[in-house]
């Protein structure tokens, strides 16, 4: 079975084509960067908030429905890349579904956080993924203090545009070479 590691949103942040919700996996100092609209950021951001509105969302009906009928959320898995769209499911327990066998919902990387953030449970990213779209932190932070020379500033520019086009396995070659420039390991 692959490694999934746990991890957190790092930010959620705006971006030239929309919003990205960054996962940044527990021990490691990456982000995935996951493309998510307007109303998924918004009730992730209300979640984190703690807020609560008048009127459920429709990420808090869904909640209440599952809760009605005794099943919980225990956990949420993005767990593939393909054709540069990300796969989630939710791990659902309770009434006739057990840890052993769950009921496995497939979802949208967006609403599965969404709900989880809301019921506090935990989310895994497989290592498989990560491997293919995790962007190092310091990227986002402050790539402008570090003074790149022309080459790396032309690499920097380049792999923010492939995130900002969801390109992650173009991204993740451009991050390699990052990498293998800031080692002085560019004997090509």
């Amino acid at each position: 079975m692959r490694e999934m590691l746990v991890s957190d949103i790092w930010s959620i942040v705006k971006v030239r084509h929309g919003n990205a919700v960054l996962l940044k996996p527990r021990g490691i100092d990456a982000a995935v960067p996951i493309f998510i609209g307007t109303l998924e950021m918004q009730s992730i951001l209300l979640a984190l908030e703690g807020k609560d509105l008048p009127r459920p969302m429709t990420h808090d009906l869904f909640l209440n429905m599952l809760n009605h009928v005794n099943l919980t959320v225990k956990r949420v898995e993005i767990y593939e890349l393909k054709d540069d769209t990300f796969h989630a499911r939710m791990i659902i327990t309770g009434g006739e579904y057990s840890n052993e066998t769950p009921l496995v919902l497939d979802s949208r990387p967006s609403d599965a956080l969404a709900i989880a953030v809301r019921k506090k449970c935990p989310f895994f990213i497989y290592s498989s993924v990560i491997e293919k779209t995790a962007i190092p932190l310091d990227f986002f932070l402050d790539p402008v203090e570090k003074a790149p020379d022309d080459r790396n500033k032309s690499l920097l520019d380049q792999l923010e545009q492939a995130v900002a086009e969801e390109e992650y396995e173009q991204a993740a070659e451009i991050r390699d070479l990052i990498k293998k420039l800031e080692s002085g390991d560019d004997d090509d």
